[in-house]
């Protein structure tokens, strides 16, 4: 005679719950791949959209130098009308006039400005220039951190002062520059340094510089304002112009468009 076991509702329980469990499991390896796949598809936020055209301006981007006058910018001393030359579709630094800065200002950006040197670098004293006296200038953003303007076209310098430079900070990984004469592109993203209520710095600014279509400058850490003695510091800031330093030198500008990020 076969021995009956007593019933267990405890095994019973276990075994319904288990049996439970399984049937979404079940039902999960049933899934068509196609629906896998949309459980990881993500449809919101959708990017705006914007015309690029090939050699031109962003349709979001704020033109800065149209070719024609300097309407956006601004002597830095006084704050009267920038006095650097326009002609042929650029501008052109007039040495002694000073610094100019746009009128308007601001935080993180992507900004796209062409420069050339001129092919006589010849200075006051009748010689060659070299080194930093060879066609000097400047891209400061918020007025405060400058990435370097200058010929190095078989042209020496201290590297952490050379073109494409976070001036006195950051080596640039190249030296893309092109001949005195030809013109030259950067193609700049800014990350501003962030303050908090109490002044203090709680993200530094970061930087990528393109120049000539060449990595320069991978988004390293701006270490603070540009100094030409002594180390950078930050002091507390909210959004400021952008600025372009007369140097004393013949560099020329256009084509100069900016994008808030």
């Amino acid at each position: 005679m076969k021995k009956l076991h007593a019933f267990n509702p405890l095994l019973a329980t276990t075994t319904l719950v288990l049996c439970a469990v399984s049937v979404p499991l079940m039902a999960a390896t049933k899934k068509e791949p196609w629906e896998l796949a949309q459980e990881t598809e993500v449809w919101e936020p959708v990017p705006p959209v914007i015309s690029s055209p090939a050699n031109g301006v962003p349709s979001d981007a704020t033109v800065l130098f149209d070719g024609k006058n300097l309407s956006q910018w601004q002597a830095v001393e006084g704050g009267g009308a920038a006095e650097w030359k326009v002609a042929e579709g650029a501008f052109t630094v007039v040495p002694k006039k000073g610094d100019i800065r746009t009128k308007e200002s601001f935080c993180d950006v992507q900004l796209h400005i062409e420069w050339k040197t001129p092919t006589n670098f010849i200075g006051e004293d009748g010689k060659p220039t070299e080194s930093q006296g060879r066609s000097n200038s400047g891209v400061f953003f918020q007025e405060r951190y400058e990435i370097q303007v200058l010929d190095n076209y078989n042209n020496k310098t201290y590297p952490n002062g050379q073109v494409a430079s976070v001036y006195k900070q950051t080596i640039p990984l190249v030296n893309a520059s092109r001949a005195p004469g030809e013109w030259q592109t950067y193609d700049i993203i800014f990350t501003s340094p962030k303050f908090d209520s109490a002044q203090k710095l709680t993200k530094p600014g970061y930087v990528t510089v393109l120049h000539n279509g060449v990595l320069a400058q991978n988004h390293v850490e701006i270490q603070g304002a540009t100094e030409w003695i002594g180390k950078p510091v930050y002091k507390a800031h909210g959004c400021a112009p952008l600025r372009l330093q007369d140097h004393g030198n013949l560099v020329s500008f256009r084509n100069i468009w900016v994008r808030k990020l």
